[in-house]
């Protein structure tokens, strides 16, 4: 579904990925594993439009999407949770998912939106609340929930636990699970490696901007390199 071919990334001068190369199969759940700097965000930003490769090439379905803009991957069913939610504080629950859906008719998006609530209970509840008065936990659902709206074929996941508590991590990892169970294919990257690895098909190890390691997610929770430097030994 999702093919990465030896791509080139920069931050001006900063060679941020140095020839990375990944695939991911239809209905997967594929974990992106590593350190702060290895270039797992850039890589998201990069799949999303948000940085454009200097080389190499990215492929969705067989069609590059190396000079798409953003709003054209969304379209073509790209959804992007990113790193620290950025969700729209000022606005409620309700018009942050609407924002999400921007790339379809208003009057579509009642399915998504009863999907959303189905998976988020709590953000049913909290439908008008302004969502920058939200906890962090719904923040996070609200960040996923948002992304969901574009009815995905691939989902990118940034750093979904993030600050949350134990309780919280399991709860948005089970529903992240469901999601893909339901059919959509998810890139998901995470700190908490253990957990990650425990829901996903597949993983890649990122360092220094180069993938190092890659197999399934049992192999690599039983690889010494990644259970010492992500599994705490």
């Amino acid at each position: 579904m999702l093919k990465v071919k030896d791509v080139h990334v920069y931050y001006g001068a900063i060679h941020a990925l140095k020839g990375v190369s990944f695939s991911i199969e239809k209905g997967e759940l594929v974990t992106l594993l590593g350190a702060n700097g290895a270039g797992k965000t850039t890589t998201l930003k990069t799949l999303s439009g948000l940085l454009r490769p200097r080389s190499g090439r990215i492929e969705l379905e067989g069609a590059s999407l190396n000079d798409a803009d953003p709003h054209v991957i969304v379209q073509r069913g790209v959804g992007h949770a990113p790193e620290g939610r950025k969700i729209f504080p000022r606005f409620t629950v309700l018009e942050n998912l609407y924002i999400g859906g921007y790339t379809r008719a208003k009057i579509s998006l009642g399915p998504e939106i009863e999907r959303v609530f189905e998976l988020f209970p709590r953000l049913k509840e909290r439908q008008k609340q302004v969502a920058g008065t939200l906890s962090g936990g719904e923040q996070q659902m609200l960040a996923i929930g948002r992304a969901l709206m574009v009815r995905p074929k691939l989902l990118l996941l940034d750093e979904p636990s993030m600050g949350l508590a134990p309780k919280i991590v399991e709860q948005i990892l089970e529903t992240i699970a469901s999601i893909n169970k339901s059919g959509v294919t998810v890139l998901l990257v995470e700190q908490n490696a253990a957990m990650a690895l425990a829901i996903s098909h597949r993983g890649y190890v990122l360092e220094t901007g180069q993938v190092i390691l890659e197999g399934k997610a049992s192999e690599l929770a039983g690889n010494d390199l990644v259970r010492q430097a992500y599994l705490g030994g």
